[in-house]
């Protein structure tokens, strides 16, 4: 019989890359030690550019000067992949997990993150798959509906996946996402055509894809203006 696993997920809300960068160093570090369970932030951001440690400044289509007037930043991380754009109505995940605890690979890791953006498409009828071999993230035809760049450091993840809700696409006109040419960038509101739940609503079906496809049990929540007090509750999967 299968030990019970449980997942401690913080909702945040809105929240600045820096500051969500910050708190995975500290959540990571903290997990390494042994002193906080498997945890799993849920989040998304104000418009920000990111370049992952594969990046190539020409796939950044505008000037850094011309980076104020769309009210979106420009940030580097030591994620894996190219650049990629973070912002509103799009569902972030970022794991902070022990893959040695799991006893997952990264090759399976990162499938199974793919897996989970399939699972919540299918949940409103859009068939997605990962992408060819070069493609990174989860695709719609040869339309990308969500990205994935991860950082592993001694068996512990950070950083994950952002999958577009309903986003300003034109965000992704200024960039070559991920590095990869002529490729569309959609949303699940693109690919349905209709009415969608509320991104909570969204968010939580996508907690709970990761949460059932990475083997949890049962999962702790804690709200974003309860992280700091501590106040918490258990949900049994």
């Amino acid at each position: 019989m299968r030990s019970s696993r449980t997942l401690q997920v913080w909702k945040l809300g809105t929240v600045n890359y820096l500051e969500a960068l910050k708190l995975q160093e500290k959540l990571a570090s903290d997990r390494k030690a042994h002193k906080i369970p498997d945890t799993l932030l849920s989040l998304q951001h104000p418009p920000t550019y990111t370049l992952g440690k594969r990046r190539t400044d020409h796939n950044l289509l505008i000037p850094l000067s011309d980076l104020q007037k769309l009210g979106a930043e420009l940030q580097y991380t030591q994620r894996g992949g190219d650049i990629t754009y973070h912002g509103p109505r799009q569902a972030i995940l970022y794991p902070i997990i022990s893959l040695r605890e799991i006893g997952l690979g990264a090759r399976s890791y990162v499938e199974k993150l793919e897996s989970t953006m399939i699972e919540l498409a299918s949940l409103y009828g859009v068939k997605a798959c990962a992408g060819q071999k070069g493609e990174t993230g989860v695709w719609v035809a040869d339309r990308k509906i969500g990205a994935i760049g991860i950082r592993i450091s001694s068996g512990i993840t950070s950083h994950g996946l952002a999958f577009n809700i309903d986003p300003d696409l034109n965000y992704f006109k200024h960039i070559v996402p991920c590095g990869i040419v002529d490729k569309e960038v959609t949303s699940l509101r693109r690919e349905t055509g209709t009415l969608l739940p509320s991104d909570e609503v969204i968010h939580e079906q996508l907690i709970s894809c990761f949460a059932r496809l990475f083997g949890f049990s049962s999962l702790i929540w804690k709200e974003s203006n309860s992280v700091l007090s501590g106040d918490r509750k258990v949900k049994d999967m």
